[in-house]
């Protein structure tokens, strides 16, 4: 009976089905794709805001330090991005991101600068290993209760969701629950300059509190931060577990001090850093013939070429640019690796957010 009259539904709404009616009254329902709300856009500083969004009904919630992928459609065209979730889960059921505007950034300054509440956005389940390890009860193994945070600019925004989880500020002040209270944890953070500082004020506010030790470090005041002098910074270095988050460059000369000393360090990169750059050469995709260098991704030169291609974080994570290379090279742009197909061997998935051409390829679409 019910397949019937569904299928008389059908019929009376041709060509729309039912479902895209219900999309336009209640687009966040249980077994509706999963989309959000944004109820508010917050200034953090002149290029950065925090986005406030109501998840659908089949939100599954996430571990503080996740991220989740967001589809944005601007000018017509639906683009992905991943943004770090910036708090702990909340009980008014609202999960927030901070996005900092980059130069020509298409979706990044649509967030920042352009959206309003009321908009809204597609969503992906959260995800992301770059977490506290606990057990059941939240509480972090004695072997990880002296942490060292280190962040630069937007890298930061993990660590925040990760602190605001562990330290919950109320109008009374800072709270140190239970699971928290014997933790140890100091946090460098750098950044441009001070106006430049996203979160600076509940870093401030959870230093002040005695939950966090903070390190701030700015590039005007103090020179571009050398890891060297981290010894320095935290004496206590070689007792703590080190998370960290931000440019490739900072990241690449962390793992290699800290592995020289052999200590522990989980890392997250917000955007690839370009190591070894390809000859370049012809990329055939989406039926084009495009001219591109060695140091430009695969993705970024299709788009410029006006070609439309699946995208998700452009940092070599999320996997949302994977496309079959069915012929040619392509270098992987962080560690030089060349990658290749031919028709012996058929096509091979590349990640083309983080690939330049090597030689002349041939990608499908």
């Amino acid at each position: 009976m019910s397949s019937l009259l569904t299928r008389v539904v059908e019929a009376a709404t041709t060509p729309l089905l039912p479902a895209d009616y219900l999309d336009l009254v209640a687009p966040l329902r249980a077994g509706a794709p999963l989309r959000g709300r944004i109820v508010a856009v917050e200034s953090e500083t002149r290029d950065a805001a925090t986005i406030v969004i109501k998840p659908g009904a089949d939100w599954a919630g996430h571990v503080p330090g996740q991220y989740v992928r967001i589809g944005v459609d601007v000018d017509g065209v639906r683009n992905w991005r991943a943004y770090s979730l910036t708090h702990g889960p909340r009980r008014d059921g609202l999960i927030s991101v901070t996005v900092k505007a980059v130069p020509d950034g298409k979706v990044s300054n649509f967030l920042v600068h352009r959206t309003t509440p009321g908009t809204l956005v597609h969503l992906e389940q959260a995800a992301g290993e770059f977490v506290l390890p606990a057990d059941e009860r939240g509480v972090t193994p004695l072997s990880h209760r002296k942490l060292l945070f280190v962040t630069a600019g937007s890298g930061v925004t993990p660590v925040v969701g990760m602190l605001r989880n562990l330290f919950p500020s109320t109008d009374e002040g800072v709270l140190r629950p239970g699971r928290s209270r014997d933790l140890d944890v100091t946090v460098v953070h750098v950044a441009p300059s001070k106006p430049d500082s996203i979160f600076l004020s509940d870093l401030q506010a959870l230093d002040a509190a005695g939950a966090i030790n903070l390190v701030a470090r700015y590039d005007d005041e103090h020179g571009v931060l050398d890891v060297a002098a981290l010894d320095q910074l935290v004496p206590d270095l070689a007792s703590r577990t080190t998370y960290a988050c931000g440019p490739g460059g900072l990241l690449a000369a962390l793992e290699a001090h800290h592995e020289a000393r052999g200590l522990a360090l989980q890392t997250e990169q917000f955007r690839a850093a370009t190591i070894v750059a390809g000859e370049g050469g012809t990329v055939h995709v989406g039926g084009q013939a495009i001219d591109a260098d060695g140091a430009t991704p695969v993705l970024d030169a299709a788009e410029s070429a006006g070609v439309l291609m699946p995208s998700g974080c452009r940092m070599g994570i999320c996997m949302g640019c994977v496309l079959p290379l069915k012929e040619g090279a392509v270098r992987d742009l962080r560690t030089g690796e060349v990658t290749t197909a031919d028709a012996m061997t058929g096509p091979v998935k590349i990640q083309t957010c983080i690939t330049a051409a090597a030689g002349p390829c041939h990608i499908e679409n």
